[in-house]
């Protein structure tokens, strides 16, 4: 578990102050992680072999101002959660399309409840809490069947039917994935070891292909793919390509709070090599 240095220096990122568990407090710490962490794979294309420990993911976030994607965000959190005195626990997750869940997929996300903070909506007290889908979550939802709003999207959840999952969380049409479900039942981060590993070595995984960062906010999302950055909701902007190096990591650092200050001048050079030879490779492939 995180020291107390540690945790503040966590909740400093986050722009807050230490309060005991409720409802609204776990708003606002769901709404300040994903507004001020970055979901983001530049350490895939660094070469930098993350694992699953909680720990570490919580070091990084709290002292180097990094991020991860969701074996990272959501362990990292739900350490920060536990350390606060939630009732927080890990659950397997998948990402899926339009098919539905499948037995296979079930360990390529990391789900996170929280229990027993009643509010209005929600008088059981069960929250789902997700900050590791990039241009997903900006709040929590309640466990409970039904269609909720969260600018510019609105999403679903809904009890599922399927042998492989309890729960199936439906994202926006204009969304970047078709959906997540997730089991009930309770899960242990090393669970997760082998389809991380899987995810940013493979030669055939989209996040070794292609080096992505999200920040959320309340009205929208900006993504970059690549050289490709885009705004999705209110404030919308076309996507644009950024050709040098220089304004690339500006925009990391200015728009994603990824100064990436702990990444040496030698790999920086690498990985704009690698993300700019990887865009001009599929410029190469446009008719």
């Amino acid at each position: 578990m995180p020291d107390t240095t540690s945790i503040a220096l966590y909740l400093d990122r986050l722009g807050l102050d230490h309060a005991p568990p409720s409802a609204g407090a776990l708003f606002e710490i769901h709404r300040a992680h994903v507004e001020r962490v970055p979901y983001e794979t530049t350490w895939i294309q660094l070469q930098e072999r993350w694992t699953v420990d909680q720990d570490a993911s919580f070091e990084r976030i709290a002292r180097a101002r990094r991020g991860g994607y969701c074996f990272h965000l959501n362990g990292a959190l739900a350490l920060l959660l536990g350390s606060l005195g939630y009732d927080v626990t890990l659950h397997r997750g998948g990402v899926h399309g339009e098919d539905g869940p499948a037995g296979t997929t079930m360990d390529n996300h990391l789900v996170l409840t929280v229990r027993g903070l009643e509010a209005d909506g929600n008088p059981g007290g069960d929250w789902y809490v997700d900050a590791g889908l990039g241009d997903g979550l900006y709040e929590p939802l309640p466990i409970r069947s039904g269609t909720f709003a969260q600018q510019p999207f609105t999403f679903g959840l809904h009890e599922c039917d399927a042998d492989e999952a309890d729960w199936q969380f439906r994202h926006d049409p204009a969304g970047s994935f078709f959906g997540m479900a997730f089991r009930a039942t309770p899960a242990r981060i090393d669970e997760f070891a082998e389809r991380n590993v899987a995810l940013s070595t493979s030669p055939e995984s989209g996040f070794v292909k292609l080096v992505t960062v999200q920040r959320r906010d309340a009205g929208g999302v900006d993504i970059m793919r690549g050289l490709v950055l885009r705004r999705v909701g209110s404030a919308a902007e076309p996507e644009r390509t950024i050709d040098t190096a220089d304004e690339w990591f500006t925009v990391l650092n200015e728009r994603f709070d990824l100064p990436l200050a702990d990444v040496s001048s030698t790999d920086r050079r690498l990985l704009w090599e690698r993300v700019h030879a990887t865009h001009q490779a599929w410029l190469a492939q446009q008719p």
